[in-house]
């Protein structure tokens, strides 16, 4: 059905032709409806993730140009050439495709931990079910902080406010209201729908459920609108990396071919080198390589309690440099209890908690420990729950929730909020009052507890009440909450500390409360800043007092997105766990989004990782697992382009002097291809502690010179090597090709394990898998020349001095380069 028409057509004839009611599906005629409508989601199946992993493989650039050179091969009658060439690019293909199969599957299986839940009205009774189970005829319950999951037709709203932005672009939360509109409108004037997308920010509303999955607005523009995550600064770094490997590689490729063809090399085998040397300097499993580490490192943070929503984020956890979180839940216990209910001159009154009861027990928003602590605690005096007659929804600007009750002689509305808030809605006070009770609130918070104001009053007959009625109020008094500190608090900031990640407290809470904790959980009590400040402050100066701040107290939510992106400007890498609607600006504008597996849907689902448990400790574990991700993709990135960069080098050179080719376009293939083969193990590598104790990030410019600096080491030992074959014991070709295909792949083995550590090799050991399979084909290199067939491709078997000079170079090679590395990373 046209979203148009809908939008148009009374509530009884949309009914009529979704052959639904009011009050939602049966759970038979649901599951026939699932059958026919497909699962509510816009993500494509299993199938369709494997068909295109298969193309990812088949479509990488340098599969292509290994693809086009087996082509030019056959085409002039290198039967060789080309079933070589087709045999690595079968098998790199394979090894890559396997790998990134195996970590999607862990992937996928972890994201069905985090599915989004929604209320929804079936066989007359509300259930929670999987978002993906919802079909057309559904009636969705929707309340502050609830994702919408379908598109639909308001039915009943009160209070109803939708984030559009996702969809729209607008900023501010639109009012949703039933009625049909008198015409068709665009998107953002449809009034009375809801989208796929988007989310609630304040309200509650009964909504029938009319296209799902693809059929939605958000899935009829996926391919262009679909939320791209934020560029990470991982991602940023492979990115540039990957330019720089591409200009090398095309710059080489037509300098190579140019001088081979001036020196009348034949042509066809001419390309064949060119291509082969321009592929032998990419680090083709990089692909490979990041899909495994990520994987395994997903796999081990869901063992310790933080499931990964998002992979790519991993390695921004480990560069963390700030991490900004509420404290509720985190820094404290998050169990509210209330510690006192006391009249306007701070004497004990059960008559406030009785009201604060009614008003907590009867409102139907998200659950909230407040309320919760309210409920507890009046069941336990055994107060009674008067008959509700009306609800007024919390909303962040007033930051307070009415209820209208039934009383005595007229309806009587119940306000709690925030104190500020109440007492500005309150007749009666002087300002001598307003004095005292800021004072009082002071002092409380200077103790530790939160506080709210309660106040009541007398409602004329109607048949609904709104905001509006929220005047001349009547203080009745204050209710005293206490959330005492986590234990392991003060012992999760110190050691992240240790790590060189720095805590800074972001909270809507009153600023005595939060200093109050900050004094206890072993942060600064002077170095914190208010909204109010923050208000006055110009982006210029807040780059500047951000970094030194340690509390940020009474803040809005678009204030905390505007600390984030202060602290990001100030060049670190931010975190931000948040579990409330009013996180969600701050978690999509931080680096790292954290939220708990008990949030609200919106703020889980805009979050990188889930917490199971809300404890700062369990942050360690992942901060670790993204450093030493991290630490093990740099490691061969660096080890694999410097080494072949050098080989790359002198083979370019040796081929313009030379009368012959150095290595045959197969040999250099082969030769790459089993030098990657150990770099797999590198995703289980050990990791030095200076990589764990602090964070770290790309450095373009360190990068370059270590490729280039190491491949200028390996050069000159190729030269020698040259030399030697040539000049020391007169080589023929084949014997020059065999002799220079070992030296270069055990030069590459021995080199990576030294250059995988900062510190001496012989002082970092290398992890099982690395280790054992660089014996494997280093063994294999010596081999090959020796095995039947070997000659096919163009192999000979060595003389034993001439492996003997080989062995003598590849120790000299690696002992200098454990010198230059040990004076090279001090110094970067």
């Amino acid at each position: 059905m046209s979203s148009d028409a809908w939008s148009t057509e009374p509530l009884e004839t949309v009914l009529k032709r979704l052959e639904t009611q009011g009050m939602g599906l049966t759970s038979v005629d649901a599951q026939k409806r699932l059958v026919r409508f497909g699962a509510n989601e816009v993500a494509s199946s299993t199938r369709g993730s494997t068909l295109r992993l298969i193309w990812a493989q088949l479509s990488n650039p340098l599969v292509l140009i290994l693809v086009f050179a087996a082509i030019v091969s056959a085409v002039a009658r290198e039967w060789t050439d080309a079933i070589v060439v087709t045999a690595i690019v079968l098998a790199s293909s394979a090894v890559s495709f396997w790998r990134e199969f195996t970590a999607s599957r862990i992937v996928e299986a972890l994201k069905q931990r985090t599915s989004a839940r929604v209320r929804v009205m079936r066989d007359g009774t509300e259930q929670k079910l999987l978002s993906q189970e919802l079909v057309p005829g559904d009636v969705l319950l929707l309340g502050a902080g609830s994702l919408v999951a379908a598109d639909g037709l308001v039915i009943e709203a009160r209070d109803f406010f939708v984030s559009e932005d996702v969809l729209t672009g607008e900023t501010y939360p639109v009012e949703k209201r039933p009625g049909p509109l008198p015409q068709a409108k665009t998107l953002t004037e449809r009034r009375n729908a809801v989208f796929m997308g988007t989310h609630v920010r304040s309200g509650n509303a009964r909504v029938l459920v009319i296209d799902t999955g693809a059929h939605t607005q958000f899935g009829h523009i996926a391919g262009r609108l679909r939320l791209r995550a934020p560029e990470t600064d991982f991602d940023k770094g492979l990115r540039q990396f990957g330019a720089l490997l591409t200009r090398v590689m095309v710059v080489m490729t037509v300098i190579v071919l140019a001088l081979n063809l001036l020196v009348h090399k034949p042509p066809i085998e001419s390309l064949l080198f060119a291509i082969a040397l321009a592929v032998g300097l990419a680090p083709e499993l990089l692909p490979a390589i990041l899909a495994v580490n990520l994987a395994r490192s997903a796999g081990a943070m869901a063992k310790q309690g933080v499931l990964v929503r998002r992979l790519n984020a991993i390695e921004n956890f480990g560069s963390m440099t700030v991490l900004c979180t509420d404290k509720t839940g985190t820094l404290t216990q998050g169990v509210m209890q209330v510690a006192g209910a006391v009249d306007v001159k701070g004497s004990p009154d059960a008559a406030v908690l009785s009201l604060a009861f009614a008003n907590a027990v009867l409102q139907s928003g998200v659950p909230n420990p407040l309320d919760e602590a309210l409920v507890t605690a009046g069941h336990a005096a055994a107060l009674p729950t008067p008959e509700k007659l009306d609800e007024i929804p919390y909303d962040f600007n007033r930051k307070r929730l009415s209820i209208v009750i039934k009383g005595p002689t007229a309806p009587r509305l119940i306000t709690k909020g925030a104190v500020a808030n109440v007492v500005a809605v309150c007749a009666g006070l002087t300002d001598a009052n307003r004095v005292d009770i800021e004072a009082f609130v002071a002092k409380q918070g200077g103790q530790g507890y939160r506080v709210l104001a309660v106040a009541t009053r007398e409602l004329p007959v109607k048949a609904q009440w709104s905001k509006d009625d929220e005047i001349e109020l009547k203080l009745e008094g204050f209710l005293l909450f206490a959330d005492p500190p986590r234990d392991d608090a003060a012992a999760a900031i110190a050691s992240l500390s240790k790590l060189g990640v720095a805590l800074k407290i972001i909270t809507g809470d009153n600023v005595h409360v939060a200093k109050h904790l900050a004094e206890l959980v072993g942060l600064s009590s002077t170095r914190v800043m208010t909204g109010a400040e923050l208000l006055e402050m110009r982006d210029e100066a807040l780059w500047q007092r951000a970094e030194n701040t340690d509390v940020f107290a009474e803040v809005d939510p678009n204030q905390k997105e505007r600390i984030l992106l202060a602290l990001k400007k100030m060049n670190h890498v931010v975190g931000y766990m948040g579990d409330g609607i009013n996180d969600a600006p701050a978690l999509h504008a931080a680096d790292v989004s954290i939220s708990v597996e008990s949030a609200v849907d919106v703020a889980r689902e805009a979050a990188d990782f889930v917490l199971l448990k809300p404890s700062l400790l369990m942050l360690r574990d992942g901060i670790l697992a993204g450093r030493t991700t991290f630490a093990n993709t740099l490691k061969y990135v660096m080890t694999t382009t410097s080494a072949n960069l050098g080989n790359m080098l002198s083979m370019a050179a040796a081929s313009v002097v030379l009368p012959f080719f150095p290595l045959l376009a197969g040999q250099i293939l082969l030769n790459n291809f089993l030098s990657d083969i150990p770099a797999v193990g590198l995703a289980t590598d050990a990791v030095d502690d200076e990589w764990l104790t602090q964070p770290h990030r790309w450095d373009m410019k360190s990068m370059q010179h270590f490729m280039f600096r190491f491949g200028a080491v390996s050069s000159i030992f190729d030269l020698l090597t040259f030399a030697v074959l040539l000049w020391g014991f007169g080589a023929a070709p084949e014997t020059f090709r065999t002799a220079w295909f070992v030296e270069s792949l055990l030069t590459e083995l021995a080199v990576a394990l030294v250059l995988r550590t900062r510190k001496s090799a012989f002082k970092s050991r290398p992890g099982k898998l690395l280790l054992w399979s660089t014996v494997v084909v280093a063994v294999v290199a010596v081999a090959i020349p020796y095995i039947p067939r070997a000659d096919v491709l163009g192999f000979v078997p060595l003389p034993l001095p001439i492996l003997g000079a080989l062995i003598a170079i590849t120790v000299a090679y690696v002992s200098l380069t454990e010198v230059l590395k040990l004076r090279f990373f001090p110094r970067s």
